[in-house]
């Protein structure tokens, strides 16, 4: 074996599996790259980054997670027969290691970053997202980046009542609560997840068993980088900035101060930024008069990198100087930006059927956050298929959420959704997804699209209130309405407060961002982000109930708003004048050709005659699905009489098809006959059958008997008598 290639690797015994990590053996050009494989699936991570890139004041981090439909033996579908952009799935994992690595990087690091994490080989009970968790820290943590980690990264659900660590796709099916959770060794950093309406209590207790996990985790990974990890990069001593730090708070403290003051977000926002733009042109024309050789290509370089260091320098200073004066204000006072309480919800106003057409529709606004959101009801023709690794599956509920720039007063080019839109819409769709009706009892496939129209803080929980209220609008029969709130932390150590319905600038500010749904009842959705390394159980207990408490003042509001048209958030007792109809039957399995007919004739013909469509399961369950009702009804009509069966003591108006010696066989509906015995044909001896019957008449006849092999035995006799009983009572009466 050559010299160069000596992999290193170590196992860590996780839930139910062993996790292993190995590096030194694939992708050595990378700064860090591990192999981290569990069971049959295997991940590569690598970590990278580029020279620094001069006056840049951001860090530039790129998260990509990627899976190769080769992994699992698979062809992708469509006409390219080739991976394209990254699915919903690939864009969540992506953003979920994103928001739990980003806070941890040394300061002043601003080198472009990317982390890319691509699966090499994948089986059906280890999901390749925990790997590319592990092996996103493991591959930071080998690596020269100054990464402030390691993390650790878990999926715990609770199955029959017990927390399980990692587990597989087919013990998810009985699970109540899902979580991803992130975290260092003093804290979570990063929770996603949803539960069925799980208290505030039993959240905690999943995170604290999930964190305990995670230590396991940190502790491996640090070992193994104190074995084969790399020298960390030497960061530049920050410059001394003190004289240019006092001078600005001088000139702009009290400006500032005065200017985080104005509760209208645009006010307050064009306020900030003429104080800065007043300031920075200041210093920046006194730079530009100041005597400096500039007559060489050196010289003017130098200049311009110093004006660029110059503007850089002024604009963070003062935002520092704004966060510090907003941060300081809410602990010392307890005043916010808008002036509102720590833990009081803004204004909140609702409308249904705000417009015509969609089949529900609503207007959600709380503050200067408004969202617009419909839902459309579809049958099974609507399904999204979803194309994954393991196999295809199909959706029968979609949550979609837009972000159009005006929301947020700019103007760009739209372009499809991005991590965000997606991200924040499966959020949503997670949050509602619990209380949807079994879709046997609702068999209607149902679509939201939630259209952000303003945007001040938490656009995310605003489409879930409004989906709440956009799919009671279109009667869909929700087991319990679902409402949502943004709530942020702001912390110096000492001091804590917790903001309830956080604005934009207390979230790009704060130390938290803490996104919790559900109903009365219990929580249906979790999202959070914290910024700092350290925080206290108690603090996270505090929130969540802080959050309960905002969260049933939000669904008090949204029944008050609405209680002239829902009637106290229940769904609507007919579907909206425009919905389409759907209706379904059961039939046995062995009627189904007779729907179908050769070649699909027959349930073509159904479909052209009604403008209905008629979707048939291989379990005989037939789904009708047509624009109004009568279309619907005439479907469920032709279908009914291709698939009915003869039911004893009924009494139908036969055709007779054909007369023989001993009764006649008569047509009780298409494809259905039956024999009416000659003894049965009327009262007294019969001597010939043509005496009563001949061929295409029609008689009454009554179902007496079906045998074992399916034969149908009628009698005229027994129906004539029967029909003569009803008329005679009704004239007694």
């Amino acid at each position: 074996m050559p010299y160069w290639f000596e992999p290193t690797e170590t196992t860590i015994e996780l839930g139910q599996h062993t996790v292993k990590i190995e590096t030194g053996r694939i992708a050595k050009q990378a700064a860090g790259s591990v192999v981290v494989s569990c069971g049959g699936t295997s991940v590569l991570v690598t970590a990278v980054h580029s020279s620094p890139r001069p006056g840049i004041d951001f860090f530039p981090l790129t998260v990509d997670f990627v899976e190769k439909f080769a992994a699992a033996g698979k062809i992708p579908g469509g006409f390219f027969k080739r991976e394209g952009r990254l699915s919903d799935r690939e864009v969540l994992v992506s953003r979920f290691i994103d928001r739990s690595i980003r806070p941890l990087f040394g300061d002043g690091y601003n080198d472009d970053t990317q982390i890319t994490a691509t699966v090499l080989s994948s089986d059906s009970d280890h999901p390749a997202d925990m790997c590319a968790f592990i092996g996103a820290s493991a591959a930071l943590s080998i690596s020269e980046i100054p990464f402030l980690g390691p993390i650790g990264a878990v999926r715990i659900a609770r199955i029959d009542g017990d927390f399980v660590i990692n587990p597989s796709p087919e013990q998810l099916e009985g699970n109540d609560m899902e979580l991803i959770v992130a975290g260092t060794r003093g804290s979570i950093v990063m929770v996603e997840g949803g539960a069925h309406q799980a208290s505030e209590s039993e959240m905690i207790d999943a995170l604290k068993h999930a964190h305990g996990e995670i230590l396991t985790v940190i502790e491996k990974i640090e070992a193994f980088a104190s074995q084969v990890g790399k020298e960390k990069l030497t960061l530049p001593e920050p410059a001394d900035l003190s004289a240019l730090e006092s001078e600005l708070r001088t000139k702009a403290e009290s400006r500032l101060g005065e200017a985080y003051r104005i509760k209208a977000k645009h006010e307050r926002g064009s306020s900030v930024k003429a104080i800065e733009k007043e300031i920075v042109n200041q210093y920046v024309d006194d730079y530009a008069n100041e005597p400096v050789e500039v007559n060489t290509l050196a010289g003017w370089e130098g200049r311009r990198n110093g004006l660029s260091e110059l503007r850089s320098n002024v604009k963070n200073i003062l935002h520092d100087l704004g966060g510090e004066i907003m941060r300081n204000r809410v602990l010392e006072t307890g005043d916010r930006i808008d002036g509102r309480r720590t833990d009081e919800i803004r204004p909140i106003a609702c409308e249904v059927r705000a417009v015509e057409r969609p089949h529900g529709v609503a207007l959600f606004t709380r503050g200067e956050t408004q969202a617009m959101v419909s839902a459309t009801l579809g049958s099974g023709f609507d399904e999204q298929t979803i194309d994954g690794m393991t196999g295809r599956f199909k959706k029968t509920f979609m949550l979609h959420y837009n972000f159009p720039p005006f929301s947020v007063g700019e103007a760009r080019p739209l372009r499809g959704p991005g991590r965000r839109e997606v991200g924040h819409g499966t959020l949503a769709e997670r949050a509602i997804r619990p209380v949807l009706p079994e879709h046997e009892e609702f068999p209607y496939t149902i679509r939201v699209v939630s259209e952000t129209l303003e945007s001040n803080g938490s656009s995310s929980m605003a489409a879930v209130c409004g989906s709440t209220l956009a799919l009671l609008d279109s009667g869909v029969p929700l087991k319990a309405p679902v409402a949502g709130i943004a709530m942020g932390l702001i912390t110096d150590g000492t001091r804590t407060a917790i903001l309830s319905d956080i604005l934009g600038d207390e979230d790009h500010l704060g130390d938290m961002d803490f996104k919790v749904a559900g109903t009365s009842e219990g929580i249906t959705a979790l999202q959070m982000d914290i910024k700092v390394t350290q925080i206290d159980w108690d603090i996270v207990e505090t929130a969540l109930a802080q959050a309960r408490e905002g969260r049933l003042h939000i669904l008090n509001c949204m029944s008050t708003e609405t209680e002239d048209q829902l009637g106290g958030l229940a769904p609507r007792a007919e579907l909206h004048e425009f919905a389409p109809r759907l209706e379904v039957l059961f039939i046995k399995p062995d009627r189904i050709r007779d729907i179908i007919g050769p070649g699909g004739k027959v349930i073509r013909a159904i479909q052209e005659t009604t403008g209905a469509k008629v979707d048939v399961e291989d379990s005989g369950r037939v789904s009708v699905f047509g624009p109004d009702v009568n279309a619907v009804n005439q479907a469920l009509s032709m279908v009914g009489e291709l698939t009915q069966e003869a039911e004893i003591g009924k009494i139908y108006l036969a055709k007779v098809r054909r007369v023989t010696d001993f009764g006649a066989f008569a047509e009780i509906f298409p494809g259905t006959d039956g024999l009416i015995h000659v003894s049965h044909l009327a009262e007294g001896r019969v001597d010939n059958v043509t005496d009563i019957l001949n061929e295409g008449d029609e008689v009454l006849a009554k179902c007496i008997d079906i045998d074992p092999s399916g034969r149908i035995r009628l009698s005229r006799k027994e129906a004539l008598a029967e029909v003569a009983a009803q008329e005679n009572e009704s004239e007694s009466e």
